[in-house]
């Protein structure tokens, strides 16, 4: 680990004004004040004195989360953000003028920047884990986008979980692409997945790196019988599977017109279903799908924003909760969610599923029986779903609460600003009253990575000249590939 400005054996935050747990019920919260991490772990939390030579963070004002676990990205895109061709389209046609019509155009230095760049804003939102869903791989690829995920995460000290997307076959909008975007064979993707493993995969509860097999779509990226090879694969080497999954309409639609059967039957026919497996999105399913999720264990990564830009939906999460899916926050990636950071998800995920409750209001005159939604999630269930969900859909179980043996993974934020000013709960205060709160500081596994609203070894002024550099490249090559 090379980004740690500090590696004591000892330290103490102290008066922090509020503690949020990531557990549930009475749990959820805790008195503290004081948190104290010793080797890397919460040692203890209560009214704590300060122990000769012990380093004191003072959170008076402040804060205290477990650090969320954002369990789905596309880090690559952080580069492709507000794209006026994608902006108003919807899932389908955005994929087409989007993701597709600029992937050929990363090289190494691009892709290493918007990597780069997808990190810095999720490690300022308090962010410790991120599980990114990378699908930039083809035949004969002159540069490894695996190692230099790993090697960006690494070095700003953050947790990360490859899940080592590609496809062996490709939709009809990816039928006319370039060489450097053509599909893998089933023998190169399974090859290259088990040299990830052998490279990085850590099995500790509480590893820093972790990969995942994470096939593009089960629907379209892999031949009926090939999602079955893979699922094999990686339980026999000891990994967990992702993809995408039910995110519109169409997706039912197609797999009913393909193979007779929803989305969530057509995967567990396939053997994609059960504890290791999860899934981006699950907007639109029937209440049969969501008590299959639910009885075999089946996680979902609920991105709301995305879901919101791209008018795909709001899933039920109160509904797959109830069925028993184990529920996580991911931001998708940041060509269809410009504010991809794991404070605006938690934000945004408070707010949608209360008005999708609401939605579901009638007068009394139509059958209602209920005014509003504001029951449907409270702060305290969006920092579970966004901290300790998060680390069990990632099989991460030291990790995603604030209690005695976890390890100390956790954000400090800073209530100081206007927006944060008159609240009667300040513990609140990073989801509800909206924006990014500053941080005080951030710690993955005891060390701290980001305090006083800075990252060791990052400009951000110049991040920002380098993003709009490659950005103006980035358009320049998609226009000449149009001509």
């Amino acid at each position: 680990m090379s980004a740690m400005t500090h590696d004591t054996t000892s330290l103490l935050i102290r008066h922090a004004s509020a503690i949020l747990t990531g557990m549930a019920g009475a749990d959820a919260r805790h008195a503290g004040p004081d948190i104290r991490v010793r080797g890397g772990r919460i040692d203890a939390i209560g009214a704590l004195a300060p122990e000769p030579g012990e380093r004191v963070i003072d959170a008076t004002d402040c804060a205290v989360y477990p650090a969320w676990v954002n369990t789905h990205h596309h880090l690559f895109q952080s580069l492709l953000k507000g794209d006026p061709a994608g902006i108003d389209l919807s899932l389908t046609p955005w994929l087409a003028a989007t993701p597709y019509r600029f992937r050929a155009a990363f090289d190494e230095p691009t892709f290493r920047l918007a990597a780069r760049i997808g990190l810095v804003e999720l490690l300022r939102s308090g962010c410790g884990t991120v599980a990114d869903h990378n699908y930039l791989y083809y035949p004969g690829m002159p540069f490894d986008t695996s190692a230099i995920l790993f090697e960006e995460a690494d070095r700003l000290g953050m947790r990360f979980v490859l899940c080592r997307g590609g496809a062996t076959r490709t939709r009809q909008l990816e039928s006319d692409l370039p060489q450097a975007l053509r599909p893998e064979t089933l023998d190169q993707f399974l090859a290259d997945c088990e040299r990830l493993v052998a490279r990085y995969h850590q099995p500790e509860a509480d590893a820093m790196r972790r990969v995942a097999m994470a096939p593009t779509t089960p629907l379209y990226s892999l031949a009926p019988q090939e999602l079955r090879t893979v699922a094999r694969t990686a339980r026999r080497l000891g990994i967990r599977l992702h993809s995408h999954l039910s995110e519109t309409v169409e997706y039912d639609n197609a797999a009913r017109a393909m193979h007779g059967m929803s989305p969530v039957a057509f995967c567990g026919e396939h053997e994609w279903l059960g504890p290791d497996v999860w899934f981006a999105h699950l907007v639109k399913l029937s209440a049969g799908e969501i008590r299959e999720l639910g009885a075999t264990g089946t996680g979902i990564a609920h991105c709301p924003q995305s879901n919101g830009r791209l008018g795909s939906g709001i899933a039920d999460i109160p509904a797959l909760e109830a069925a028993g899916v184990p529920v996580s926050l991911g931001v998708d990636g940041a060509a269809s969610n410009e504010a991809a950071d794991m404070i605006s998800e938690a934000h945004a995920c408070w707010l949608l599923q209360r008005a999708r409750r609401g939605e579901q209001a009638h007068p009394a005159a139509q059958g209602g029986t209920f005014e509003g939604g504001a029951d449907a999630a409270r702060v305290e269930d969006v920092v579970r779903w966004g901290t300790a969900g998060g680390a069990a859909v990632l099989g991460l179980g030291a990790i995603g609460t604030l209690r005695p043996g976890m390890a100390a993974d956790l954000a400090i934020y800073r209530l100081d600003d206007p927006r944060c000013f008159g609240l009667h709960d300040p513990g609140i205060a990073p989801v509800a009253s909206g924006g990014r709160p500053a941080l005080r500081a951030l710690l993955v596994g005891g060390r701290v990575v980001a305090e006083h609203d800075t990252i060791p070894g990052i400009d951000l002024e110049a991040l920002g000249r380098a993003a709009r550099d490659a950005v103006r490249r980035l358009r320049d090559h998609a226009q000449g590939a149009a001509a």
